[in-house]
């Protein structure tokens, strides 16, 4: 469980200041130009901003109220919420593969797509452990 909270909490923290950060410049433009040039369109840009405060807040609350939570129902949401991160680093993914969206509009400024990778490897470990944990619990 100690990695788990450890994983938990540096997601949750992690990708709660990605969401805050789509809000100030030079972030916010080119985030807007990373969803415009991917052709992932507008719609997209609300989803993503909101998919990371979401899934950030819920790994924070559930380690600030973890002892008010059964460990059942805690290890559900922790692979609901990395599910969530699952789905937006593989949106990720795709758009520093994308021919359309130039290196200097992502993160480091590199097209690799190290940093989703990076989350997304994270998510599944996460998801991994607390699935072996639910089922020990059972």
């Amino acid at each position: 469980m100690k990695y788990i909270k450890f994983i938990s909490g540096f997601l949750g923290i992690s990708i709660f200041l990605f969401g805050i950060l789509k809000f100030i410049n030079p972030f916010k433009s080119w985030y807007l130009a990373q969803i415009s040039d991917s052709g992932l369109g507008e719609f997209s840009y609300t989803l993503g901003i909101l998919g990371e405060l979401s899934a950030g807040a819920a790994f924070i609350l559930l380690l600030m109220f973890q002892t008010k939570i059964s460990v059942k129902y805690l290890l559900l949401i922790v692979i609901i919420a990395s599910t969530i991160v699952i789905v937006m680093m593989l949106t990720g993914i795709y758009v520093h593969l994308h021919p359309n969206v130039p290196a200097d509009v992502l993160p480091l400024k590199v097209k690799p797509p190290f940093i989703p990778g990076f989350f997304l490897v994270l998510a599944l470990i996460n998801i991994f452990l607390s699935a072996n944990k639910y089922r020990e619990s059972k």
